[in-house]
């Protein structure tokens, strides 16, 4: 029976050619179809803000108060709690405290009311007006203001457009209207803007203490 020897000369291993001055490909990074969003410290994150080789991150930070002190606000219409409309530039030549807050009935928003209520008389001998404005509709506003003896305008900022065009920010990560304070002096000029959420007679402190300097 024959049988086959194998050569006795090693066998050689071929190996695939390495060129050496080509770099390694960089990892690639996964592309976003639409941006995410995130409402941490007012950072909008986008797919431009990844990772890229070819270029940096880029970052933009969300505009949240338009209005500031020192602003000459944008004017509005709105219906007041009785159905009329009701302008901005109908307080000029007066101080006034305009107060955005998120919904008639609610135990802050309740609290509020009723703190300025309660001063309403020092805010009368300050020359000053109270006005607040949410998104309810008049006839809710007319039912809260009846049942809690408002003696104050109250406007409905249909679909939140003021609350909106004036930056007012949101709380709880946009899930909560905010509830911010502007003081405009008779020039028509912002002199305060507050915001607590949490702590609404404060609202009603602050105010009257900016008052006594106008």
């Amino acid at each position: 029976m024959a049988c086959t020897s194998l050569p006795k000369h090693p066998l050689t291993l071929l190996r695939a050619p390495i060129n050496k001055s080509s770099p390694p490909s960089p990892p690639a990074f996964p592309s976003l179809s639409n941006a995410s969003h995130s409402q941490f410290f007012g950072i909008k994150l986008s797919a431009s803000s990844l990772p890229n080789p070819s270029h940096s991150p880029k970052r933009s930070m969300l505009v949240f108060a338009k209005v500031s002190e020192g602003n000459v606000p944008p004017s509005f219409t709105l219906k007041d709690q009785d159905g009329k409309n009701v302008s901005l530039s109908k307080f000029k030549g007066k101080p006034v405290v305009l107060y955005f807050y998120p919904a008639d009935e609610t135990p802050g928003c309740t609290k509020q009311a009723c703190a300025f209520r309660d001063s309403y008389e020092k805010f009368k001998k300050a020359g000053a007006e109270v006005v607040g404005i949410s998104g309810d509709d008049p006839s809710s506003h007319k039912a809260f203001a009846k049942k809690y003896r408002l003696p104050f305008t109250l406007l409905s900022d249909d679909g939140n457009k003021v609350r909106k065009q004036w930056g007012v920010p949101s709380d709880l990560f946009g899930t909560l209207p905010g509830r911010q304070t502007y003081v405009i002096d008779k020039n028509g000029v912002v002199r305060l803007v507050y915001n607590n959420q949490f702590q609404p007679e404060k609202h009603v402190d602050e105010t009257l203490k900016l008052l006594q300097t106008l």
